[in-house]
């Protein structure tokens, strides 16, 4: 991991970023914390070529996104210009559609399908990752919905982007989980897990109870490309927050 590879996932600062005036000062303030890139998710309306010169203002890199998979699949050609525009390399989608949760069969037939649109982003060198919550571990049959994911996985269909807090708040182990998609991981969301009385909680990196080091190096060995730091919640200022992480995970490098 170099600084340079460390993202803020802007979805962590959404509550800051419903106008155009909002993103560029945010935008700034994430670039003065330390990143260097962002993935651009949470935003409210804006222009992908505002956005585009916006980064560019700021120094920062646009490196992934999260898009709706109604987009994905109606808007593909749209998609995909933007992401050229960005000059973004991977298009994620942050969470899987209900409709395909409840059974095996459900997530066979979103694999055949999230493959097909792998392959049209492939052709256009831009390639689709997968965002996993804790819902990606109820089983089928033995099988987790998330080991369903990773088999249909390949360079040229598309990728998982594991989460490491919803991974364990799923009752499995980060550092496993990204051993085992290596070479099918290339971005990864990082966030801590601490506990407030009885209730696991997000942290800042360094500030609950993951062993960063050694997930590190999981990553390193993995293939990672891109690590994402998110903080659905926050309890404190979310830029604080993104600049504790960043200090943390820049000590890692």
């Amino acid at each position: 991991m170099k600084r340079n590879t460390i993202a803020a996932q802007l979805y962590t600062l959404r509550d800051h970023l419903k106008t155009p005036e909002q993103i560029a000062s945010s935008l700034q303030r994430v670039r003065a914390i330390g990143y260097e890139a962002v993935q651009v998710s949470g935003l409210g309306p804006i222009d992908p070529v505002e956005l585009k010169a916006l980064t560019d203002d700021s120094g920062l890199q646009i490196c992934a996104t999260h898009v709706s998979y109604d987009s994905l699949k109606n808007h593909l050609p749209d998609v995909i210009r933007t992401h050229q525009l960005w000059a973004c390399e991977y298009v994620g989608l942050g969470m899987l559609p209900e409709v395909y949760r409840n059974s095996k069969e459900g997530y066979e037939a979103f694999v055949r399908e999230f493959s097909e649109i792998g392959r049209h982003l492939a052709d256009h060198n831009l390639h689709l990752v997968y965002h996993n919550h804790d819902l990606e571990f109820v089983r089928f049959d033995g099988v987790t919905g998330l080991d369903l994911l990773l088999q249909g996985a390949s360079p040229q269909t598309y990728s998982l982007e594991l989460d490491t807090y919803w991974v364990q708040a799923g009752g499995a182990s980060p550092i496993e989980w990204i051993e085992k998609a290596a070479g099918q991981l290339k971005v990864i969301h990082l966030k801590d897990m601490a506990v407030d009385g009885r209730t696991a909680v997000m942290a800042e990196i360094g500030e609950g109870n993951f062993n960063w080091p050694a997930i590190i190096e999981a990553c390193r060995n993995s293939g990672v490309q891109w690590y994402a730091v998110e903080q659905d919640v926050c309890k404190r200022d979310p830029f604080e927050s993104l600049a504790i992480s960043f200090s943390y995970l820049s000590n890692l490098c």
